[in-house]
C-alpha cells in the first residue's frame, strides 16, 4: 500500500509542479529541459521506490500511475473545470499583428519565438503578416496569417 500512496503523492505532485511551470516547459524541449527532466526523473524513481527495488514494486507503480491517468482524462471528460485546470486553455498571444505582451509576458514568449513558428509554419517573415498566434494547451504557437486582400 505504501508504494500506491508514494506514486500517487509524486504523481499529483509533479502534475502541479509542471502546471504551475506553464505550458511552455514542455512544448519545445531544449537541451537544458532534457537535462532538467532526466534529473527529476532519478529524483522521481528514488522517491517513488524508497527502499524497496522489486519488480513487483515497480509494477505496483506503473499500474498505479497508469490508473492515475486514465482516471483523470475520464474525469476531465466530463468536468470542462477539471479540464481546464490540468490542461489550461489557448492563450491568443498575438492579434492582428500587434503582440499582447501581457499574455506573452505570462507565458514566457517573447517575439522571437512567435516569430519562429510564423516561418516555421507559414512561411511568414513580418509580425505584421500574422492575424493570430494561438499559445496551445500543448505548448505549441498556432499562426494564423492574414489573408492578402486583391
Amino acid at each position: 500500500m505504501d508504494a500506491v500512496l508514494r506514486g500517487t503523492v509524486v504523481y499529483v505532485f509533479l502534475l502541479i509542479i509542471f502546471r504551475i511551470s506553464g505550458k511552455r516547459s514542455l512544448g519545445q524541449v531544449t537541451t537544458f529541459d532534457f537535462v532538467l527532466l532526466l534529473i527529476i526523473a532519478e529524483t522521481t524513481q528514488q522517491a517513488l521506490l524508497g527502499d524497496d527495488f522489486s519488480v513487483t514494486n515497480s509494477f505496483l507503480l506503473i499500474v498505479t500511475l497508469v490508473t492515475i491517468d486514465i482516471g483523470l482524462s475520464l474525469l476531465k471528460r466530463h468536468s470542462q473545470r477539471l479540464d481546464r485546470m490540468l490542461e489550461g486553455t489557448p492563450l491568443l498571444i498575438v492579434e492582428h499583428g500587434r503582440p499582447l505582451e501581457e499574455y506573452m509576458k505570462k507565458a514566457r514568449i517573447d517575439e522571437q519565438e512567435v516569430m519562429q513558428a510564423a516561418r516555421e509554419l507559414q512561411g511568414l517573415e513580418r509580425l505584421d503578416q500574422i492575424k493570430y498566434a494561438v499559445l496551445e494547451r500543448n505548448g505549441d504557437i498556432t499562426i494564423v496569417p492574414k489573408q492578402e486582400t486583391k
